[in-house]
C-alpha cells in the first residue's frame, strides 16, 4: 500500500497470516499465536500481587487456547476464568491486525490481580531500536546517574567534551547486562504505543493500545530476557507496576498502584492493533508512525475557548505588571523569587519573550523592549562573546547554575542560540516598525555569532554546556544547540557574513549524521542531563527549515522532514481521559497537541519550549504534506485553554499565569494537576500569535487550515473565489490573522515576519462572518 503522509511503500509479505500452536513452558500450558515468519507469539496471563509488598508478584497463570477453540475456561488461584480471543483484519492496513482479548472471572474472586496480553518476540537483539513515543528512544539505553532534580553531572569522569551521553534515572532497557525492563502506564506516552526496528531483518513493528479499560489506565511493559534473545511486550489491566514506579529522576519510587479485586461476573477487554512492515532504515519507524498515530484512538478534537487575540492583552498586562523590572529596564523570566526566575537569555524566556511583545505590544510595551536591549548590551555579554547564561537583581550576571559550585559557569549553549535567533528577528521587526537598531546592539549580536563560529571551528561541536567566560565545551555531545544553525543562518543574511552560513551548514549536517539518523535528540533542557527531549528536536526542525528557505538546497528539506516526523512522537495524538476529580477533569481540558518535554520531566506542555512551531508550516508549504500543517494545528489550537483569563478562569490559578504541565501520568503533581506557576508556555502562546496565522488559505487549491480558536467551513468554491464562513463559539471577540497565498506566493519562502500587516478578520463572540478569497 502507499502511505500518503510519507509516500513510502509498505511491504507486508509474510507477516499477517497467523496460526495457532501449543507451547508447553514448565508446568504452564500457554496458547499462543505465531506470526509468520515465526518469531512472534501471543499469549494471555492472570497476575496476582501482594500490595503490602509494593505489588510483588506472587503468582501468574496463563490461558490455554487452540486453533479451533478460541474460548477456554481455566483456573487461576482461587478463581475460574474464561478467556476469549478475537482477531480481525484492519481496513486500509493490509499489514495490520486488530486483537481483542476478553478476560471474564466466572467463579470465585481474585483479590489483588490484573490481566495481561503478552507478545513474545523470538530472535530478539539488543541492537533493536525500541520507541515508546515521548517516553523511550532506543529503549533509553544510555549510561545513567541517580541524581535528584535538577540533575547536573557530578563525577569528573562523566564530564568532558567526548563523554557519551548520560541520562537521569528514568525507565529504561539496560545498556549492559542485568534486568532490562520498562514499566509504563499508558499515559506516559503521547500515543499509547510501542514500536521497534530490527536492523538485522530490516523489519519494523508497532503496537497501538487503548488508554485503558473500565478499570482505568493500562500498563505497557517492555522486557528482555537475560540473553537478550527474547523480548516481551505486555498490556496489563489495570496498570500495576511491580515494586517500583517512576517519580521525577527516580525510577525506584515505591509502587502504589492498586491491583483490582475481581469477582465472579467481572469482565475486562484489552484491545490493541499490531503493525508489521518493512523498515529499510531507522527513519522508517518514525515515518510509519506518522501514518498511524491517530488511527486506533480516534477521539481527537480541539477545545475552542479562547482566541489568540483575546489571550494576548491579558499576557501583555501580566508581563508589564509582574515581569517588567522598572529600575533596570528588563523583562524577567518570572516572579524573580530565584535567579532562574529572574533572567535567562533564552530557553524559557528572556530575549524570546521580547519578540512578540515588540510586535504586538502597545507603545509603552515597545519602549520597554527597547530599554531591555539597552540593558542587555553590552553588560549581558560574557568574556567569551556569548551571552551570560542568567542573572538576577538587574546587575548580577551568572555563567550557569550557581546552586552547585562546579556548574556556576556551565552555560547551556542553546540559550545563546535562542538569544541570537530571536534578537536577529527583532532587528528585522524594528526596521519594519521604523526603529533603527543601535550599533551596540548589532555589535553585541555579531559578537555572539562570532563566538559560536569560533566554538565550532576550534572544537568541532557546540556541546551541551560550555564555560561561559571562555567558550570551552565542558559537557559535550547532545543536540542542545539545535537552534544554532537557524540563528547563524539569519545572522549570515543580516550581517552579510558567509562564514556564518557555512558554519550553520556544517553544524546542521553534523547534527543529522550523529543524532537524527540515530533517532536521538538529547540535552535540550538544562535540567534533565542528556535525556532524549522534544525541545532540541523541534529546534532542529526550525534550523533545517530556515536553511532550506535561505539556500533552496533540497537536502535541508529532506532533513527537516525526517526530524519533524521524529518530533511528532513527542506530541499527544489523542485526548486523554482526565479523572473527573482532577483539576483538568473539572475544567474539561483536552490533551491532544500537548508536547511532552523529555523522558525525565514526563509531562505534556502547552506549546513548544520555546517556539511557535512555524517551521511546520514552512515544511507544509514546501512539500504539500498536510501532516505538518495538522501537527501544527494540534499544537496551536491546544494552547489557549491553559491560560487563565478573566472570562475563562482556571480554579486556583492567577490570571495570565500559564503552567507548563499537562500531566497524563503520575510523575509528580498527579494526573490532571498542575503547579501554579508562570512559565515559558506564556511566551510560546505569544509567539504563536505573531508567527502562525489564525487562518491559512490556498484559494486556488481550495485548501484552508484553522490554527486559532475559531471554526471555519466552506460556503462556496467557484472558479473565481473560495468563500469561507468563520465562526467564533467563544465568549470573546476574535481578531483572526489571515495568510492567503496564490500559487506564485506558495513557491516563495515564507521567511520571517510573514504576518506583518496581514489581513485581519474580526469575528464577534458567538457570531459568524463570511470571507471571500480570490483565486
Amino acid at each position: 500500500m502507499k502511505c500518503s503522509t510519507f509516500n513510502r511503500t509498505v511491504n507486508t509479505k509474510g507477516y499477517v497470516l497467523l496460526k495457532l500452536i501449543l507451547i508447553f513452558h514448565a508446568c504452564t500450558l500457554t496458547a499462543q499465536y505465531r506470526a509468520l515468519p515465526g518469531n512472534v507469539h501471543l499469549s494471555a496471563r492472570i497476575n496476582h500481587y501482594d500490595f503490602k509488598r509494593f505489588n510483588a508478584v506472587v503468582k501468574q497463570d496463563q490461558a490455554i487456547l487452540t486453533e479451533t477453540e478460541r474460548t477456554k475456561d481455566f483456573t487461576s488461584d482461587s478463581s475460574r476464568w474464561q478467556v476469549r480471543l478475537e482477531t480481525k483484519a484492519v481496513a486500509g492496513y493490509p499489514e495490520a491486525l486488530d486483537v481483542e482479548m476478553a478476560f471474564r472471572c466466572t467463579e470465585g474472586q481474585a483479590a489483588q490481580a490484573s490481566v495481561s496480553a503478552i507478545l513474545t518476540f523470538e530472535k530478539w537483539s539488543r541492537e533493536n531500536y525500541v520507541l515508546m513515543p515521548g517516553a523511550a528512544y532506543n529503549g533509553n539505553r544510555f549510561d545513567y546517574r541517580r541524581i535528584r532534580y535538577s540533575p547536573k553531572l557530578l563525577d569528573p569522569r562523566d564530564i568532558g567534551p567526548d563523554v557519551p551521553a548520560i541520562i537521569s534515572d528514568v525507565p529504561r532497557l539496560a545498556k549492559g547486562d542485568g534486568p532490562s525492563r520498562i514499566q509504563q502506564r499508558t499515559g506516559d506516552m503521547t500515543t499509547p504505543a510501542v514500536g521497534f526496528r530490527d536492523p538485522a531483518r530490516k523489519k519494523g513493528f508497532w503496537l497501538l493500545a487503548d488508554t485503558g479499560t473500565q478499570l482505568g489506565d493500562s500498563g505497557i511493559d517492555v522486557e528482555e530476557n537475560r540473553e537478550r534473545s527474547q523480548a516481551f511486550i505486555s498490556i496489563t489491566a489495570p496498570v500495576v507496576r511491580e515494586l517500583y514506579k517512576y517519580r521525577i529522576t527516580d525510577s525506584r519510587w515505591p509502587s502504589d498502584d492498586r491491583p483490582h479485586h475481581f469477582r465472579a461476573g467481572d469482565e475486562v477487554r484489552i484491545r490493541f492493533r499490531l503493525h508489521f512492515f518493512d523498515a529499510p532504515e531507522l527513519q522508517s519507524l518514525f515515518n510509519y508512525f506518522t501514518h498511524i498515530r491517530k488511527s486506533f484512538i480516534t477521539n481527537g478534537s480541539h477545545r475552542i475557548v479562547l482566541p489568540f487575540s483575546s489571550a494576548f492583552p491579558v499576557q501583555e498586562q501580566k508581563f508589564n505588571q509582574l515581569n517588567w523590572v522598572q529600575e533596570y529596564g528588563y523583562y524577567s523570566v518570572g516572579p524573580r523569587n530565584m535567579f532562574l526566575q529572574d533572567w535567562q537569555i533564552g530557553w524559557t524566556g528572556g530575549m524570546i519573550s521580547t519578540y512578540p511583545l515588540l510586535w504586538m505590544g502597545g507603545d509603552s510595551t515597545r519602549q520597554n523592549v527597547l530599554r531591555n536591549f539597552d540593558w542587555l548590551f553590552p553588560d549581558g555579554l560574557a568574556p567569551s562573546g556569548l551571552f551570560w547564561d542568567s542573572g538576577e537583581k538587574g546587575n548580577i550576571w551568572y555563567g550557569g547554575d550557581i546552586r552547585k559550585p562546579h556548574t556556576r559557569n556551565w552555560h547551556l549553549i542553546r540559550k545563546s542560540g535562542d538569544g541570537l535567533y530571536y534578537i536577529i528577528k527583532q532587528f528585522m521587526l524594528m526596521k519594519k516598525l521604523g526603529i533603527v537598531p543601535r550599533p551596540e546592539w548589532e555589535e553585541g549580536a555579531r559578537g555572539v555569532a562570532e563566538a559560536l563560529v569560533k566554538i565550532w571551528r576550534t572544537q568541532g561541536q557546540f556541546g551541551q554546556f560550555v564555560d561561559n567566560p571562555t567558550g570551552e565545551v565542558i559537557v559535550g555531545g547532545s543536540t542542545s544547540g539545535g537552534i544554532i544553525p537557524a540563528a547563524l543562518t539569519l545572522a549570515a543574511g543580516y550581517f552579510g557574513k558567509r562564514e556564518y552560513l557555512q558554519t550553520a551548514k556544517e553544524a546542521a549536517t553534523y547534527y543529522y549524521d550523529h543524532y537524527v539518523a540515530r533517532g536521538l535528540t538529547t540535552g535540550g533542557p538544562g535540567d534533565a542531563l542528556q535525556n532524549p527531549d522534544s525541545e532540541s528536536c523541534y529546534a532542529l526542525v526550525e534550523s533545517y527549515a530556515t536553511l532550506y528557505e535561505n539556500t533552496g538546497e533540497e537536502q535541508w528539506l529532506r532533513m527537516g522532514e525526517d526530524v519533524a516526523r521524529q518530533f511528532s512522537t513527542w506530541v499527544c495524538s489523542y485526548n486523554y481521559p482526565f479523572p473527573d476529580s482532577s483539576l483538568f477533569g473539572k475544567e474539561g481540558m483536552y490533551s491532544m497537541g500537548a508536547v511532552n518535554a523529555n523522558t525525565q520531566n514526563k509531562h505534556g506542555a502547552p506549546g513548544i519550549c520555546t517556539h511557535s512551531g512555524v517551521a511546520l508550516l514552512k515544511l507544509f508549504r514546501a512539500t504539500g504534506s498536510r501532516f505538518y500543517a495538522e501537527l501544527l494545528q494540534d499544537i496551536a489550537r491546544n494552547m489557549p485553554q491553559y491560560l487563565p483569563h478573566p472570562l475563562k478562569p482556571i480554579e486556583g490559578a492567577q490570571t495570565g499565569w500559564m503552567c507548563e504541565r499537562v500531566s497524563t501520568t503520575d510523575w509528580l503533581e498527579g494526573i490532571g494537576e498542575i503547579s501554579y506557576l508562570t512559565t515559558w508556555s506564556e511566551t510560546a502562546l505569544m509567539l504563536t500569535y505573531v508567527e502562525v496565522p489564525g487562518l491559512y488559505v490556498q484559494p486556488q487549491r481550495g485548501f484552508y487550515m484553522v490554527f486559532d480558536n475559531i471554526e471555519a467551513r466552506p460556503t462556496d468554491d467557484t472558479p473565481d473565489y473560495l468563500e469561507l464562513e468563520l465562526s467564533n463559539p467563544t465568549a470573546m471577540e476574535a481578531k483572526v490573522k489571515i495568510l492567503a497565498e496564490n500559487e506564485e506566493e506558495i513557491r516563495k519562502p515564507l521567511g520571517e515576519l510573514a504576518l506583518w500587516k496581514c489581513q485581519v478578520a474580526k469575528v464577534p463572540a458567538g457570531a459568524a462572518i463570511t470571507v471571500r478569497f480570490k483565486k
